[in-house]
């Protein structure tokens, strides 16, 4: 692995941390970030719900809002269709509970994935329409290029709103109100332009309370947005989207909601994922035990059940839906981690001189193969796409690496396909099985051809050098007011020079293992290692380590930790 670091000019970090008060360390960052001028370093630490802009500028919100508007004073029927991941869910969630608040019954429906596909799908539309048909459908997460779809119901006589944040391969929508900054032009520096879904929702609601707001509607001034930001903060952390601009206000606030939320379901969710109440709330917390347990419901079963569990005030039905969504979990790792083994057995045994890899299988089940792409992608470090068959399709989806636009690179392929879209990382996509060895023939090409043709090493990103004296907690608390990270602001890798190793690592579950460092002043530090064990630094031999700090919170005790991302000897740098 290379290990990347540019040196800043001293005399400008300096001048930073002089200007903005803050440390040497946090000052390196500050400036490596890009955030050289005051304004803009000040907003960055201080993320303000204050600063979010106008949602009206946002392209056809204030329609949205007005065909909204007229759903309420009507009592209109209205159906919600959200998309089965996290930020799907939130969505939904959000909306209808707002819905609710104005009076309206709108029905909900998440799309079943292995009968109905993705998104806004035929399937989905006739189910959602078998109780009757609404004056109003409103698509989230999903629909920017359902031109079909969005016809479809037109020609019931129903409107639409879609409000989604996926990348558009053909022209905007022609039949219904689409809220999409990355359709429309001119809007590539706005701070909303990486909004996912349900931060999009939170502009749409926002929207229409600042209306109703200043026709002194009673319920409207009820509703404190802030109270929904928990939702928000889900659907961002799990989306994967830049946490920047707007989203890193939104997930800022978001987190602390989410600590002390008072939604029993998700408590409940919580408590069997193992968060303690007024614990601290992390976006790896999100990544690694909230949102997997919500993802796992629609990738096995049906997704409705992550909605009503999010929505419910009933403490015994959230108990027992936070448990099934337990119970799923367990059952979809169980099903990656076999696919996984075959995935990686395939790669080493056909494809590892490919640089982009297609890897079908007829048995692999459909909800799973995307954790599965983004496990042989990180492997590798080449872009992956996993599929799957369905409904005498091949369908799944894929995972690139830092500089690949996926969705661009699926465009070369596009006459092979059958739908295809997502985001530059990530992507959905299916297929007729007759084109799947053309498919991997051309992505393969289109790919060797957007890399020139070599394999790109992983690289680690050195943020500064460090000396074991100054991993203290003084330092995780100064760099506090860099969270949340996430793509766009990732979490600091700090270089450790010339560390030796005085006792021996201690090796667990054969994977990982525990050691710890002392510094001059033999104060010892602990750090951990995962999956490394087959890579133990040698004792006593100076090494750089690449390691990452924070806190462990364990047994209600809070302790500086290390985690230890690589090394190499000394003398190579």
């Amino acid at each position: 692995m290379r290990w990347i670091h540019t040196p800043l000019p001293a005399a400008e970090v300096k001048e930073a941390g002089a200007r903005l008060g803050i440390g040497p360390v946090l000052a390196e960052l500050i400036v490596r970030n890009g955030l050289r001028e005051t304004g803009a370093a000040s907003h960055f630490l201080k993320p303000a719900l204050a600063d979010l802009r106008d949602p009206f500028l946002l392209v056809n919100l204030e329609a949205a809002v007005v065909r909204l508007r007229r759903a309420i004073e009507r009592r209109e029927s209205l159906v919600v269709l959200g998309d089965y991941d996290v930020d799907g869910v939130s969505s939904t969630a959000f909306l209808v509970s707002v819905l609710r608040r104005f009076g309206l019954d709108p029905r909900f429906v998440v799309p079943r994935r292995l009968e109905e596909g993705y998104g806004l799908s035929r399937g989905a539309i006739d189910r959602a329409l078998e109780a009757g048909k609404p004056d109003l459908f409103i698509a989230l997460d999903c629909g920017t290029n359902s031109h079909e779809e969005l016809a479809y119901l037109k020609a019931q006589g129903v409107d639409a709103i879609v409000i989604d944040h996926h990348r558009s391969k053909e022209k905007p929508l022609g039949g219904g109100i689409l809220v999409n900054p990355h359709v429309f032009p001119g809007l590539d520096d706005a701070p909303w332009r990486d909004l996912c879904t349900v931060g999009l929702v939170f502009k749409l609601v926002h929207g229409l309370l600042k209306q109703l707001r200043a026709e002194n509607n009673a319920v409207a001034f009820r509703i404190h947005l802030k109270e929904y930001l928990d939702l928000v903060a889900m659907g961002i952390v799990a989306d994967l989207v830049p946490v920047v601009g707007e989203n890193r206000i939104l997930a800022r606030h978001g987190l602390e909601i989410l600590q002390h939320t008072g939604r029993r379901g998700l408590r409940a969710l919580m408590d069997v994922a193992g968060l303690k109440p007024g614990q601290e709330i992390q976006p790896v917390d999100i990544s690694f035990r909230i949102g997997p347990r919500i993802n796992a419901s629609g990738r096995l079963a049906d997704a409705a059940l992550s909605v009503e569990l999010i929505l419910s005030e009933d403490a015994a039905f959230c108990v027992d839906a936070a448990r099934q969504l337990d119970g799923f979990n367990r059952e979809r790792q169980e099903i990656e981690r076999s696919i996984t083994e075959v995935a990686e057995r395939m790669v080493e045994e056909k494809y590892a001189d490919s640089h982009g890899i297609v890897l079908f299988d007829e048995e692999w089940h459909p909800g799973v193969v995307g954790i599965v792409a983004s496990r042989v992608t990180r492997k590798y470090n080449r872009p992956c796409i996993v599929l799957g068959r369905e409904n005498g399709l091949a369908k799944g989806s894929g995972r690139s690496i830092y500089g690949l636009n996926l969705v661009e690179t699926l465009g070369e392929c596009a006459d092979l396909l059958c739908s295809w879209g997502g985001h530059p990382m990530a992507v959905g996509v299916s297929l007729p099985l007759a084109n799947l060895e053309a498919f991997r023939e051309r992505f393969e090409a289109a790919v060797r051809v957007s890399q020139r043709g070599l394999f790109s090493e992983p690289g680690l990103e050195i943020a500064c050098w460090l000396t074991l004296e100054q991993i203290r907690e003084q330092l995780l608390t100064e760099l506090e007011v860099l969270h949340p990270y996430g793509q766009g602001n990732p979490e600091p890798v700090f270089g450790l020079r010339g560390v030796s190793f005085r006792q021996r690592p201690e090796i667990f579950k054969e994977q990982h293992f525990r050691f710890n460092l002392e510094d001059g002043r033999g104060r010892r530090i602990y750090g951990v290692a995962w999956k490394m064990a087959h890579r133990v630094p040698p004792l006593g031999t100076p090494v750089d380590l690449a390691v990452q700090v924070a806190w462990n919170v364990y047994n209600d005790r809070k302790l500086l930790q290390m985690e230890l991302l690589d090394w190499r000897p000394a003398e190579a740098g």
